[in-house]
C-alpha cells in the first residue's frame, strides 16, 4: 500500500473503532447508557414545555439579553485543569503532547519519558489543588471590580472539572477530589455575584487522535474515558491526520450520534446541577453536526432558566446561533463599531496560555482597562481570564493586575457599571477589531490606544467621556462634542473628573477642550462625567 493509501486506511480503522472506545467509555460507569438516557429524556421533555422551542424563529423571538449582564460589564473566566501541572507553552497542552514533532512533545519525552509510559492522565495523580480557597479566589475576582464568575467546567482534554454522573474522569473523583465548579458557584453566590461556566467538550472528539498514530497510552482502552473517542480530525480523502480550515468546520471528520448524545447528556447535566446565568460554548460546537444539538440546548437551557426564575444566556464564537438567538462573543478581539445588542470580549490576563504557563508574559491593568472602557462603549462586556496554578494560588502578576483594574474600577466604575452606549461610541484613530497577533494576542494590547481615542457612556442624564491614554500635557480636545453638537440635547452645565483631580474645561466651534492634570508615564484612563441638565 501506498503512503496516502495506508494513512487513509488507518483513518478508517479509527473510524470504526470509535464506537467501540465510547463504549469502552461509557461502561466504566454504571448505568451509564440508563443515565444518559434519563438525561436525555429530561431535554426533550423540558423542551416540550415551551415557551422557548427547538427552532431559530423560536429562539430569536423569545431571548433577551437580561439586565443584570448589562449592567455588570466585567467578568472573570479560569482556565484550570490537569494542564496546569505540566504548565508548558498553554493549556492545549494535553493534545500537543501527543503531536510528533510539537515542542510540547518533545518536552514531555524529554522531561516525563515516552507517551506510553508517561501520558495525559499521568498527571491527573499530581493535580492536588492543595491550596485552593474559591472563597479567596472570588473576593479576590470582586476587590477586581467583576460581577460574574465562569470557571470552564470541561476544556478539550476531557478532565471534568465537577462532579459528573457520565464520567469517572472528573475532580471529584481524582486529582483534587473536589467538586471544583460547585464550589466556584457556591462561593460566587455566596458574595453576590453571578456565575456562568464553559464548555470546550466539543472538540473533544478530536482531540487526541495524533495519539493514535505512534504507541502511546491513548491507544489503550483502559483510558478510553479520559482519551476517547481520538477521532481522526480530517476527512478520509484528505488524510486522517490533516489540520482542516477552522472556519470551514464541513471539512473536519464529523462527530457521531453517540458522541452528539453525550455531549449532550453532559450539558443538560451542568444545566442542571449548577444553574449557571450564562454558558459559554467554544468554537467547535460550529459543526455542522451540532446544529441540532444547538437548538436543543438553547431551547431547553432558556427554559430551565426562565423556571428557575433567572434567564440564562448563551455565549458563543462562530455561527452556530441564529443572529439574536445568544450572545455573540469575540475571543481574542474586539468590535470596532457600536453594535446595537449586547455582545462580549473575551481574552486573558496572560499573553501566551489561557491557563496557567511557565514563563508567561502579563497584560497591564492599565491597558486592560482601556480595553474595558473600548468595549463597554460599544455596548459590551469585558469576560477576562486568568489561569492559576495546579495548586491552586493564583499568580502573582495575575493578583497585582487584577487589584490594579479594581482600584481604577472603585474610582470611575460609575463610568462603567449600569452604563448604556451613547448615541456613538467614540473618536480617535485607533482601530481595535478582531486582530490577533501571533495567534494569541489582541492588536491593542501591543499597539495600545492615543490620548486622541475618547470613548462614551451614559447613565440616566449623564454622559461619561473616557480617555483610554491620559495626555502628558492634560490638553485634550473632544471633537465631537463641540459648542452646538446635536448629540448633547442641552448645553453642558458641568464637568467632573471622577478621580477628584481639578478640571477647567471650554466648549468651542473646534471641540470640547479639557485641561486636566498632567499626568506620569504609565497612568491610568481618565473619565469625565458631563451634565447637560
Amino acid at each position: 500500500m501506498g503512503t496516502l493509501t495506508r494513512s487513509i486506511a488507518r483513518g478508517v480503522s479509527a473510524c470504526a473503532a470509535l464506537a467501540l472506545a465510547v463504549s469502552s467509555a461509557s461502561a466504566e460507569i454504571p448505568g451509564y447508557q440508563a443515565k444518559l438516557a434519563t438525561k436525555l429524556a429530561n431535554v426533550k421533555a423540558g423542551i416540550a414545555r415551551g415557551p422557548f422551542k427547538s427552532d431559530w424563529d423560536s429562539l430569536r423571538a423569545g431571548y433577551r439579553t437580561p439586565d443584570w449582564f448589562r449592567d455588570a460589564k466585567f467578568g472573570i473566566f479560569i482556565h484550570w485543569g490537569v494542564y496546569s501541572v505540566p504548565a508548558f507553552a498553554n493549556e492545549w497542552y494535553s493534545r500537543n503532547m501527543y503531536v510528533p514533532g510539537n515542542a510540547a512533545y518533545e518536552h514531555q519525552v524529554a522531561t516525563y519519558g515516552p507517551q506510553s509510559k508517561f501520558g495525559y492522565k499521568d498527571f491527573i495523580p499530581m493535580f492536588k489543588a492543595e491550596r485552593f480557597d474559591p472563597a479567596a479566589w472570588v473576593q479576590l475576582f470582586s476587590e477586581a471590580g467583576a460581577r460574574y464568575v465562569v470557571p470552564v467546567a470541561e476544556h478539550c482534554d476531557g478532565f471534568a472539572m465537577y462532579q459528573s454522573d457520565l464520567t469517572e474522569w472528573d475532580a471529584a473523583e481524582m486529582g483534587p477530589h473536589r467538586d471544583v465548579v460547585g464550589l466556584i458557584a457556591k462561593a460566587a453566590r455566596a458574595r453576590g455575584m453571578h456565575f456562568g461556566l464553559s464548555s470546550h467538550r466539543a472538540e473533544h472528539w478530536w482531540w487526541y487522535y495524533m495519539g493514535r498514530t505512534f504507541d502511546s497510552d491513548v491507544n489503550d482502552p483502559k483510558y478510553a474515558g479520559l482519551y476517547g473517542p481520538a477521532a481522526p480530525m480530517g476527512l478520509p480523502a484528505d488524510g486522517p491526520t490533516n489540520w482542516p480550515d477552522g472556519n470551514q468546520l464541513q471539512e473536519w471528520m464529523p462527530p457521531s450520534k453517540a458522541f452528539t448524545d453525550d455531549w449532550m447528556g453532559r450539558t443538560s447535566e451542568l444545566i442542571d446541577k449548577y444553574h449557571p446565568e450564562l454558558i459559554y460554548f467554544d468554537w467547535w460546537t460550529a459543526a455542522p453536526m451540532f446544529e441540532s444539538r444547538m437548538r436543543d440546548t438553547a431551547a431547553y437551557y432558556y427554559n430551565r432558566s426562565a423556571s428557575w426564575g433567572a434567564p440564562g444566556i448563551i455565549a458563543y464564537k462562530g455561527g452556530q446561533f441564529a443572529e439574536g438567538s445568544a450572545l455573540f462573543d469575540m475571543e481574542r478581539g474586539k468590535t470596532d463599531q457600536l453594535r446595537l445588542t449586547p455582545w462580549q470580549s473575551d481574552t486573558s490576563v496572560s499573553l501566551k496560555s489561557w491557563g496557567y504557563a511557565k514563563n508567561d508574559s502579563y497584560r497591564t491593568p492599565q491597558s486592560l482597562v482601556a480595553d474595558l472602557i473600548d468595549i463597554v462603549s460599544k455596548n459590551g462586556n469585558l469576560l477576562l481570564n486568568v489561569g492559576p496554578k495546579s495548586d491552586g494560588t493564583i499568580p502573582d502578576e495575575i493578583v497585582s493586575v487584577l487589584k490594579g483594574m479594581g482600584g481604577w474600577l472603585k474610582v470611575n466604575g460609575e463610568a462603567i457599571y449600569g452604563t448604556r452606549p451613547f448615541k456613538y461610541f467614540g473618536e480617535g484613530p485607533t482601530k481595535s477589531g478582531q486582530v490577533r497577533v501571533g495567534g494569541q494576542v489582541e492588536q491593542s494590547a501591543i499597539k495600545g490606544f492615543t490620548p486622541a481615542d475618547i470613548r462614551f457612556t451614559t447613565k440616566g442624564n449623564v454622559v461619561y467621556a473616557l480617555g483610554l491614554a491620559r495626555p502628558a500635557d492634560g490638553k485634550v480636545l473632544i471633537k465631537t462634542l463641540y459648542a452646538g453638537t446635536p448629540y448633547l440635547d442641552a448645553p453642558i452645565r458641568s464637568i467632573d473628573l471622577l478621580d477628584g483631580g481639578k478640571i477647567s474645561w471650554q466648549q468651542t466651534p473646534q471641540g470640547l477642550k479639557v485641561s486636566l492634570p498632567p499626568a506620569a508615564d504609565g497612568s491610568f484612563p481618565y473619565a469625565l462625567r458631563i451634565r447637560t441638565h
